[in-house]
């Protein structure tokens, strides 16, 4: 392929969290008061600006600013348009730092933001809050600050990024669907200055990321999509790129009228809409359009050979010189970099993409399309990669269709009045009975052992007995508070993904591979490589440990085929429900295992379930169906005595109930401390059959949570769940808090749940 045209490399932005996850350690050290705000400010200022740096030498031309953060983007519009809660009007009077870190992490007595999954991914963001009778206002332009910083420190003309006020207002909360449209034009001073103050400082282009246009957008939204760009339109001469992804757009006629200067569509995640639009209604000759070519999301090599026929076809539309070359997303969703993966054999390591390979990607891809015999060698060899691939061993253990099940295997066998009998005559929990979800804190010790165990620095011997002794010491926590259903507290366990990945055949690890999930919060997702094999018991050992040391329950815990789906980097030759099937029938001789052992609680958690979904509700019902079976499967062979638990944390509960219900455990636990009043909503409109915990205070809040308030929203729950029937339980688990707040504030859970058992009885 030959065309002479020059094509532009944009990135819709880049990891926030540096190569050794610097971010997080700053970030951590100055909530430990290890380090002052100056401290962490020029930190962040270094990594920020290397950030910029090496995407100016992977000869990226749109350099993206404003998408760094010092918490989460969604948050920084909150405080920079004035949406703060006024729970944190006194904190709002101190500085704007502590305001920022206080509606993201909560303080004493005011509960954090309600944290929700950005769209479909795993990545975390803060709702905002509106109250009615607000105006919003700029109170301060960190697009402005982002641009100015990059101009005057590296000689950048970057690419301001700032969310959209459509999408702004459809992530947020507090008001009625009616009031969207006026809601959005309230916005429009706030945009139109930050605008104007970007052009007064020289900026050229701007990106306006308006995710919500692939999702289900009302034919009568359009016309104020357009009143909107046309004001913003009217009051700048900012060259304005409107950027959708993780989904193609329905109605790209309507798209097309928005007046701006290009439209920034995902070529990969868009299932074809995008491409079949443009085939079907042309592309408007005036306008950029900027392809999502490479897979912003996942971790593999592009395949260079589809993307050039890619861009071909694209041509036939689109003037080549028209064309900016980019990720289908923002790479804040996949690792930084390949340079520390030393321990990856070749052939896998080059089949592997982060977000420093895929810029690299997007320059050859360019090169291919402008002279390709300058690149023939590098084609050459990424077309060698896919054979390898395709021939692979490890994805041919199989044969037909590896998510093919029957009905029958899919169901219990008796229906949940039936077993929950059953199980209250086996365990005789009490009313109201506490449990936590899982993990308990994981100590600067824990972590040390295991890394020394790793290192093969301490023995597995010596590793397996300090595991068994921090066991051993949280039952004995636990039966001391009174907790009803214990854990054995998951010290072994890196990560709930991971954990199981690494025992199961069919994956293979990164020592590298972070990604921001909410906060500092970051996870090394797994990589789905094969097919997925169960070869051998993965939990039973400690768990029939820990129930050895009580005659309380302990319950088996193990992660869903939906989260080990949607948390994994997964491979992308199959079909998702296929990989969820091959997963439910790892955790199925899991979960066979565990019984077999004796332990009669088992809890398979499904937090992922909502964030899978696609962005599109006409897509719902089957993405649900498949996900639904996939957990079904893997607990199908539970007896009705033994009593499946499964958990849910930070995401729309309310709008998935039906599915929740159909998963069939016979308890859910769900976290609710921050959304509680939305889902008692529905629950008063929906009830909810089975048990269920609801999530009665914030684990991910650094201060003591108030008897007063938990006691609360049990009485809540108490309106719309039977007390026979509603457990008392944290939101999530326990790993990331310290041992002291951790036992205080199970001490005020437990303490809350006695009183109220004792009302509850008493009436």
């Amino acid at each position: 392929m030959s065309n002479h045209a020059s094509y532009t490399v944009s990135n819709l932005g880049y990891p926030r969290i540096g190569e050794q996850r610097e971010w997080k350690k700053q970030l951590e050290s100055y909530w430990k008061g290890q380090i002052d705000a100056r401290q962490l400010l020029s930190g962040l200022k270094e990594l920020r600006l290397s950030n910029l740096r090496k995407q100016k030498e992977a000869g990226v031309n749109w350099i993206p600013v404003g998408d760094f953060t010092l918490y989460d983007h969604v948050l920084d519009h909150s405080v920079a348009f004035g949406v703060v809660p006024d729970r944190f009007a006194a904190i709002e009077q101190k500085d704007e730092l502590s305001l920022y870190f206080a509606m993201a992490r909560g303080a004493s007595g005011i509960n954090a933001g309600e944290m929700t999954k950005w769209f479909n991914t795993n990545y975390h963001y803060i709702v905002p809050e509106w109250k009615s009778g607000f105006t919003p206002k700029l109170v301060s332009n960190p697009w402005l600050a982002a641009y100015n910083e990059a101009k005057q420190e590296l000689g950048i003309d970057a690419k301001p990024v700032i969310v959209g006020p459509y999408t702004y207002v459809s992530l947020s909360k507090g008001f009625s669907r009616d009031q969207l449209a006026d809601i959005v034009r309230s916005f429009l001073p706030v945009y139109v200055q930050v605008l104007q103050e970007l052009q007064a400082a020289g900026a050229s282009i701007v990106q306006i990321d308006e995710p919500s246009l692939a999702g289900d957008v009302p034919a009568e939204h359009w016309a104020l999509l357009e009143e909107v760009y046309q004001a913003l339109r009217g009051a700048t001469r900012l060259k304005l790129i409107v950027q959708t992804y993780f989904d193609g757009v329905d109605d790209l006629p309507s798209l097309y009228r928005l007046p701006v200067d290009g439209f920034g569509l995902d070529f990969i995640h868009d299932r074809g809409l995008n491409l079949k639009g443009i085939a079907e209604h042309g592309y408007p000759q005036d306008k950029l359009l900027a392809a999502g070519i490479i897979d912003g999301r996942n971790i593999w090599t592009a395949n260079v050979a589809q993307t050039l026929e890619l861009v071909q076809e694209l041509q036939k539309h689109v003037k080549a010189e028209f064309i900016v070359l980019q990720p289908s997303s923002s790479l804040l969703h996949v690792p930084v970099t390949l340079k520390y993966e030393s321990k990856l054999p070749q052939e896998t390591l080059s089949a592997l993409a982060f977000a420093d390979e895929k810029l690299q990607e997007l320059q050859l891809i360019s090169r291919a399309l402008t002279d390709a015999s300058s690149v023939a060698g590098k084609l050459e060899a990424n077309a060698a990669i896919f054979a390898a691939l395709k021939s692979s061993p490890e994805r041919n253990r199989f044969s037909g269709d590896a998510g093919k099940q029957e009905d029958a295997v899919l169901n219990r066998k008796s229906v949940f009045a039936s077993r929950y009998q059953q199980q209250q005559e086996r365990f005789q929990l009490p009313l109201l009975p506490t449990t936590t979800i899982g993990s308990m804190p994981q100590t600067a010790d824990v972590r040390k052992a295991r890394q020394q165990w790793r290192k093969g620095e301490l023995s597995n011997e010596n590793y397996e007995a300090f595991i068994d002794a921090k066991i051993a010491e949280w039952i004995k926590i636990q039966e001391d508070l009174g907790i009803d259903v214990l854990v054995h507290g998951e010290f072994e366990r890196n990560d709930m993904v991971e954990f199981f990945g690494e025992k199961l055949d069919g994956y293979i690890f990164t020592a590298n591979g972070w990604v921001q999930s909410y906060g500092s919060r970051c996870v090394k997702p797994p990589v789905i490589y094969g097919d997925i094999v169960h070869t051998e018991p993965m939990t039973v050992k400690e768990t029939i440990y820990a129930q050895s040391l009580t005659q309380k329950p302990v319950k088996g815990m193990l992660t869903g085929p939906l989260t080990m789906l949607n948390w994994s980097f997964v491979r992308n030759d199959l079909t998702r429900r296929e990989v969820a099937f091959q997963l439910a029938r790892a955790i199925l001789s899991e979960v066979k295992a565990l019984e077999t052992a004796g332990i009669g609680m088992i809890q398979v958690d499904e937090p992922a379930l909502r964030e899978g979904a696609p962005l599109k509700r006409r897509d719902w019902d089957d993405y649900l169906r498949w996900g639904v079976e996939a957990f079904r499967l893997s607990v199908a062979s539970a007896q009705d005595t033994t009593q499946i638990h499964t958990h849910m944390c930070y995401c729309d509960f309310h709008e998935i109930l039906d599915a929740i219900e159909d998963m069939d455990a016979d308890v859910i636990s769900l976290e609710t401390s921050r959304s509680h009043g939305t889902l008692i909503q529905a629950l008063r409109k929906e009830s909810y059959e089975k048990g269920i915990g609801l999530g009665v205070y914030d684990i991910h809040s650094p201060y003591l949570p108030e008897e007063a308030q938990i006691k609360q929203v049990i009485s809540e729950s108490l309106e719309v769940v039977p007390a026979e029937r509603l457990w008392i339980n944290p939101d999530c688990g326990l790993k990331t808090r310290n041992v002291d707040e951790t036992i205080e504030s199970l001490r005020r859970m437990v303490d809350a749940a006695k009183e109220l058992r004792t009302v509850t009885v008493g009436s």
